[in-house]
């Protein structure tokens, strides 16, 4: 009698069967599998719990981005007005080059997005009092901490989902396996 072996694990990258039930459209909140592949944990520890469908994480992005921008545009000039306008163009630009559903073109690898988040937040918290706009603008000053902070916490609790599993690195696989295993 032969030794019965489980069968081999499919690879994250072959596609899977989508049961009809599950592939309907949920919207923003979907969480379904039908909603993208689950990233790999950032640092085999974030997010600390995915709670947050990446689709809504997608739309906080674009308002981020936008609020951050627009105070630049309404800022005075120098530093400030500078440093606002190019973190809210490269969080826009970022956003719109992830590999989700809510993107253009599915360029960035959904773990390095979740990694730019974290950065991209701090620079957002950092950027008035490193160029001066606390002292001049209040109202830019909360607003690019209440960004940066809601980002920060968002992204801890976000379910990172990859819509095409784009790779920089071969043999690093995107997702943490099939749906169900």
């Amino acid at each position: 009698m032969e030794p019965i072996h489980p069968p081999e694990p499919k690879h994250p990258r072959e596609l899977t069967h989508v049961p009809v039930s599950v592939s309907e459209h949920k919207g923003l909140f979907d969480r379904s599998a039908a909603a993208g592949i689950p990233a790999m944990p950032l640092l085999d520890k974030l997010p600390l719990r995915r709670r947050i469908p990446q689709n809504v994480h997608s739309v906080m992005d674009y308002k981020g981005a936008v609020l951050v921008t627009g105070v630049g545009l309404l800022s005075g000039l120098g530093a400030a007005r500078t440093a606002s306008l190019v973190l809210g163009c490269s969080g826009l630009g970022v956003s719109l080059l992830t590999d989700y559903k809510l993107s253009l073109v599915k360029f960035i690898p959904i773990e390095v997005h979740e990694a730019i988040d974290y950065v991209w937040s701090f620079g957002v918290i950092a950027a008035p009092f490193l160029f001066g706009g606390a002292r001049r603008s209040r109202w830019a000053t909360w607003v690019h901490v209440l960004v940066g902070a809601s980002t920060i916490l968002a992204s801890l609790f976000t379910d990172y989902r990859a819509q095409r599993g784009v790779q920089w690195v071969r043999g690093q696989p995107t997702d943490l396996g099939p749906v169900g295993a």
